[in-house]
């Protein structure tokens, strides 16, 4: 009879991971834990407490920062697969999972579906034949070498990949490698990872290849599986039901969505909300159950098509994704930088980035030009950000996989910082109080369209403290809406004032707090 471990990658809810864990393990099956050491210290320990007495349950021994797109997903995959070939000896399967997914079937379904199915189900698409990369990069994901984080550092990743396309540095691809795309939810056989693990060790070439790939995990074990396994014991299909929305974003589900789940040819799903509560508990006990009978439908894609186009809400499967989505989630946190000076914000914006890691994006409701990521649309205009601002951070909280983001306001925007405040997500604000100069006024007054390069002297004496004015009336609005997490930087406050009110938004130890209030030239204009 087959018996699982499972490869669990997360990063967030150390609750969640438990009770997955438990569910399990607790049907005879394995876990093996990579927990994102971007995380809380606090998390981490709470999930080792918890489990370190279940022997089924092991850890990687090695705990790195893991970041989209990037080699340390496949690195912390390599030490969690490592620590569970070491711990779990009877295992005859490994099944890669995210903190996300759910199971849809019993557990004695799954192990009989293996029992009976000896192969490995990994998608193995031709990476240049094959149209799996619907849009972006493609073949520069391969020739080039990427140090940078295109989400985190968007500059120097394309400033770096540019340059080597000048300076024609183009790199072969490894000559004995057909290179394959494919989905990162595999479940491969004992001898397979035994086999990947030591051509790893000998091969130490390809090990440096992958490690500047862009998006390793979509390219890694889908190269290097077929390359050590006949093709007749290879299923280029995953286990894992997942699905994507018009606007490229996967699709969340969520308690209506059991029928449907259950009757899909797959073992697991993703994604989980984390607010389906009755969902996962239901999905719970289907795993621990035994005799029962599944009807296989697999109308999952073109039902969910069908009723989420339907019209009108009572005519659809569900209400469309800017109606179920109309929260960002319990469990996030949205830090809004709110500041006058636009350049001022930016340049606390980037030092932020470099200190935290915290995803950050600029002025995106003020700024048309605001870089942001393909979603389908939804980013496109100001009223398009606007109408559907919900929607769309939670798109963008998806895209950098995170629980925590910032992002910058002007502080006219009154409505939306009062609007995301009432959000169930933990909303922060900062606001960014700069000194304004005379010189500083006249030329916001000529950026604005107030005054041009003819403009009377004596005109600009009657224009510029009704500016000063209103820009003091907008930084009240934001005192008297008394917003529950405000807290408040100024040019003429002290370093030690500054860092205490940035540790307090960022959640961030003093010392680096301090370090972010003492850059250079901040307020600067």
């Amino acid at each position: 009879m087959a018996k699982i471990a499972y490869i669990l990658l997360c990063h967030k809810d150390p609750a969640a991971i438990i009770r997955q864990a438990e569910l399990l393990t607790g049907v005879g099956d394995c876990v093996s834990i990579h927990f994102d050491a971007n995380a809380k210290p606090e998390d981490y320990t709470a999930i080792r407490e918890a489990l370190i007495g279940n022997a089924n349950v092991a850890f990687a021994k090695k705990r790195i920062k893991c970041g989209w797109g990037e080699w340390s997903l496949v690195q912390a995959s390599l030490y969690a697969l490592e620590a569970a070939v070491d711990a779990f000896p009877r295992v005859t399967h490994f099944y890669m999972l995210s903190g996300d997914c759910m199971t849809i079937k019993t557990a004695e379904y799954a192990h009989q579906y293996l029992d009976d199915n000896d192969a490995d189900f990994i998608e193995c698409f031709d990476y240049f034949e094959s149209d799996w990369i619907k849009t972006g990069m493609k073949e520069e994901r391969l020739i080039y070498r990427h140090f940078f984080n295109e989400r985190k550092n968007k500059t120097l990743f394309y400033n770096a990949m540019a340059i080597q396309q000048k300076m024609g540095l183009q790199r072969e691809l490894p000559k004995d490698l057909e290179m394959r795309i494919g989905s990162q939810w595999w479940c491969l056989r004992r001898l397979t990872v035994e086999k990947v693990l030591d051509f790893l060790k000998t091969r130490r070439d390809i090990k440096r290849f992958f490690s500047t790939t862009w998006i390793a995990d979509e390219t890694f074990f889908q190269t290097i599986v077929p390359h050590l396994i006949p093709s007749e014991e290879i299923r280029s299909s995953t286990l894992t039901f997942l699905m994507f929305t018009d606007y490229g974003m996967p699709v969340t589900f969520y308690n209506d969505h059991y029928d449907m789940l259950v009757g899909q040819d797959y073992l697991f799903a993703r994604k989980i909300s984390p607010e389906a509560k009755d969902l996962r508990r239901r999905l719970g006990l289907l795993y621990a159950a035994s005799d029962v009978a599944f009807t296989i439908s697999d109308e999952g894609p073109s039902l969910f098509k069908f009723l989420t186009g339907r019209g009108r809400i009572g005519r659809r499967f569900a209400a469309r994704f800017w109606e179920t989505e109309s929260t960002l989630g319990r469990e996030r946190e949205l830090m809004i930088v709110v500041c006058k000076k636009w350049h001022v914000a930016k340049r606390l914006l980037e030092r932020i980035r470099q200190v935290t890691n915290v995803p950050a994006i600029e002025y995106l409701f003020n700024e048309e030009n605001t870089p942001l990521p393909d979603l389908g649309g939804i980013q496109t205009s100001l009223e398009k950000r606007t109408r559907h601002r919900r929607a769309l951070m939670r798109m963008l909280f998806d895209y950098y996989e995170t629980d925590r983001m910032i992002v910058c306001m002007d502080p006219s925007n009154i409505e939306l910082l009062q609007d995301f405040a009432a959000d169930r997500s933990v909303t922060r604000i900062l606001e960014v109080n700069c000194a304004f100069t005379d010189a500083y006024l006249v030329g916001h007054a000529m950026r604005v369209g107030l005054a041009g390069e003819q403009t009377a002297p004596e005109t600009f004496d009657r224009l510029l403290p009704t500016i000063r004015n209103d820009m003091i009336f907008e930084s009240d609005r934001i005192r008297d809406a008394d917003f529950a997490n405000l807290t408040r930087i100024r040019e003429e406050a002290d370093v030690g004032e500054n860092s205490t009110a940035l540790a307090a938004f960022l959640s961030v130890p003093q010392a680096t707090a301090w370090e972010i209030a003492t850059s250079e030239q901040l307020f600067s204009d």
